[in-house]
């Protein structure tokens, strides 16, 4: 993979202020909501930046807030077991949010290189504000203070796949992957997310424009955080934000000019900006009417267009076959846990299976669609085998009248390492390993070309 720029720097610890005592407390309360009630963390961070008081907060502050949730969420595993050796009756039944608050401190001593007196006296103010909690105030201060003294020890003995990977996921990705590649990829979701763009054209020069990496597969990858919206070239919509591995599978599709094209479950829009561009006649449908209203906007922005239909994709049926349908189908989402790390603790083995059962049912429909001689590219941002592999198994098995286009290196920038011996893409979080880790690692992703006739 290309390297970075010589004056590309790795992210640094973010600098704290002590008196950040606002932030801390509703960083906790993020966290309660997320491991109490399996809420997801994007959702709860999207309504908290709409109230008062976190709008009210300095810029470092709100940026603390979202920090502190996401690392305790990125190593809750390692976190809830270093707590739990040091507390041996655990957490009381009735300790409102003591637990919560104490994830948030740990996450700071342990990922976020606070000062240990800032994370652990915060805390300790925080327990005492709660009347559940604040007669464990001392029981704080001393795992805290005892748990900020043995870092070093801490993190030299954390296993990303024993400690910061739920026992399930991890027994799930050994048995698909093999123990190297599935340590491999519970590592890569301890890195900092890369930012990746899609451009409308002229990869090269904007990669020089933005200071960023080309990627072999022809998205840009930013090595520098800045914010989105600055930077050249978003307000004339010459290129939007997606993954590396997000953008793969409509490139698969090979939709070409005056070809209608169904981009079922289209939300939020990448897939659908890649297959505009094309020149072909797009239908995205999404049961999300909001969902679709910013798709619209940033097809406006982008000066693309696409048909919008706000519907259940089981029952679209569309004013004709079409030649080609991509379905980016609902799924467990464990691909993307660098991105979203509240997905390993969120999900569970039931959701893939319910998730599976959605996923055949979405295949099933579209190849009734799609017309003879057509294309469907079926996709997931899973790394589950249920989701993948296993779905094209069964459909295929339940329709001798589709068979397995093979994907060929040439399609990806010649990354073979991508493509499954059966022909399908199959993108890991720990592929493009990188020095620093903004530039390293994509989104689990799984892709199929499926050809009727």
């Amino acid at each position: 993979m290309p390297q970075a720029s010589a004056g590309a720097r790795p992210p640094g610890p973010m600098p704290v202020r002590p008196d950040g005592l606002a932030a801390r407390r509703m960083a906790s309360q993020v966290i309660e909501d997320i491991i109490r009630r399996r809420l997801p963390l994007d959702e709860q961070l999207e309504k908290l930046s709409r109230t008062p008081a976190f709008q009210a907060l300095q810029a470092n502050d709100r940026g603390l807030t979202r920090a502190i949730a996401t690392a305790a969420l990125r190593r809750l595993g390692l976190i809830r077991h270093v707590l739990s050796e040091r507390m041996q009756q655990g957490f009381p039944p009735r300790g409102g949010s003591l637990e919560s608050i104490m994830i948030g401190a740990v996450a700071q001593i342990l990922v976020l290189e606070t000062a240990a007196h800032a994370a652990v006296d915060t805390a300790v103010t925080l327990v005492r504000e709660d009347p559940h909690a604040r007669h464990f105030a001392d029981l704080a201060n001393a795992v805290l203070r005892r748990i900020a003294a043995e870092k070093q020890a801490i993190l030299s003995e954390a296993d990303p796949l024993a400690r910061d990977t739920p026992e399930w996921l991890a027994a799930r990705w050994r048995r698909a992957y093999g123990d190297e590649t599935a340590s491999a990829i519970a590592a890569a979701h301890l890195r900092e997310p890369s930012i990746d763009l899609t451009v409308k054209s002229d990869p090269e020069g904007w990669a020089d424009r933005l200071g960023g990496v080309l990627l072999p597969t022809g998205s840009i990858r930013l090595t520098i955080r800045t914010a989105i919206p600055q930077l050249p070239g978003f307000a004339e919509g010459e290129w939007w934000v997606q993954d590396a591995a997000a953008a793969l599978p409509a490139r698969l599709l090979g939709a070409e000019p005056g070809e209608t094209v169904f981009d079922l479950c289209a939300a939020p829009g990448g897939k659908t900006a890649q297959l505009a561009l094309t020149g072909a006649r797009v239908i995205a449908v999404d049961r999300s009417a909001p969902r679709l209203e910013r798709l619209q906007e940033n097809l406006e922005r982008l000066r693309l267009t696409a048909q919008t239909h706000a519907a259940d994709a089981m029952a679209f049926q569309g004013d004709g076959r079409p030649d080609r349908i991509l379905i980016d189908a609902p799924c467990s989402a464990t691909g993307t846990i660098r991105r979203h790390p509240d997905v390993a603790w969120s999900k569970t083995l039931e959701d893939i299976h319910k998730l599976a059962a959605l996923q055949a049912r979405l295949l099933d429909h579209a190849a009734k669609l799609v017309k003879q001689g057509g294309t469907i590219v079926y996709a997931t941002c899973s790394l589950e085998p249920e989701e993948g592999e296993r779905q094209i198994e069964r459909f295929l098995a339940r329709h001798p009248g589709f068979r397995r286009s093979p994907v060929a290196p040439a399609e990806i920038g010649g990354q073979a390492q991508l493509i499954s011996p059966a022909g399908e893409l199959r993108c890991l979080p720990s592929h493009w390993p990188d020095p620093q880790d903004r530039l390293s690692g994509m989104d689990g992703f799984f892709a199929a070309r499926l050809a009727h006739g």
